[in-house]
């Protein structure tokens, strides 16, 4: 009998098992994250849940341990860095792609083009109606992320230079309910990652200079004449490197970088 027990434990010790991993926080880095795990698990012995909610949200789960990697669309901000010193965590950051911001309107707005400083006034509340921007007479309505979405901090810091948002903003809990109320208002407007974008909005072709206007595109963010392309981030714990390291480095290589580009985002060699 004693025999058997030992066997049966020589037997459990030497079988594979699957390792649980967690990653949270950005909606702009979900589908792509999703996608890279799906293609990882089929030929690694690990499993991996990906939960969207914001950059914000993954940070704080990083830092409450409730997740292993918090995926984020900004940069960690120095405050959220100083809460990792003090619950002693030392905290690895890895750039996993690029993402171009658009954006984006209702199609049957007229309006194609937009200078950074149209933009900030309209998301500032400063420009109210589509015929101050040579539109229709007719209300704008602008849409937003939530406050704890990394692609509204990143929107507010480099469209907005940094000013508040208007009070009246619709704030949206993810990208896909940006896109679903812009295709069914006449009058919105709003922002989405690359990769979200479809035919139900109309992509508006940005200028920062005020002449030259150029399309949210794969190309143009690779070729750097879209103005607004940003990092999109893994963070964890130097602790749990031997856990996530794998995977960080099947999106880096260059099986992970062809699904970056298949999935929509830019890659990190251009």
């Amino acid at each position: 009998m004693k025999k058997l027990i030992l066997s049966v434990l020589i037997m459990l010790a030497i079988v594979p098992t699957f390792q649980a991993q967690k990653i949270k926080g950005s909606d702009t880095v979900l589908p792509l994250a999703q996608k890279e795990a799906e293609v990882f698990m089929k030929s690694n012995k690990q499993s991996i849940t990906v939960i969207g909610g914001g950059s914000g949200v993954g940070i704080a789960a990083l830092l409450e341990g409730t997740t292993d990697i918090a995926m984020t669309s900004r940069k960690m901000k120095f405050d959220e860095k100083v809460k990792c010193q003090e619950a002693g965590k030392a905290i690895t950051e890895k750039i996993i792609a690029y993402d171009a911001l658009a954006v984006v309107v209702n199609p049957s707005n007229p309006v194609s083009k937009l200078t950074r400083a149209q933009l900030e006034g309209i998301f500032t509340g400063k420009i109210t109606n589509w015929k101050q921007v040579g539109g229709q007479d007719l209300k704008i309505i602008p849409y937003s992320r939530e406050t704890s979405s990394g692609t509204y901090e990143f929107f507010k810091e480099h469209v907005l230079m940094n000013k508040n948002y208007v009070n009246s903003i619709l704030s949206m809990p993810a990208t896909g309910a940006i896109i679903q109320s812009v295709s069914q208002t006449k009058g919105a407007i709003g922002y989405v990652g690359l990769a979200y974008m479809n035919k139900s909005i109309k992509d508006i072709h940005v200028s920062f200079d005020g002449k030259t206007f150029v399309e949210a595109s794969m190309a143009n963010a690779i070729n750097k004449t879209y103005p607004i392309v940003r990092p999109l981030y893994f963070y964890y714990d130097k602790k749990l490197e031997a856990k996530n390291a794998p995977f960080v480095n099947f999106i880096l290589s260059a099986q992970g970088q062809k699904i970056v580009v298949e999935v929509g985002y830019v890659p990190l060699k251009k």
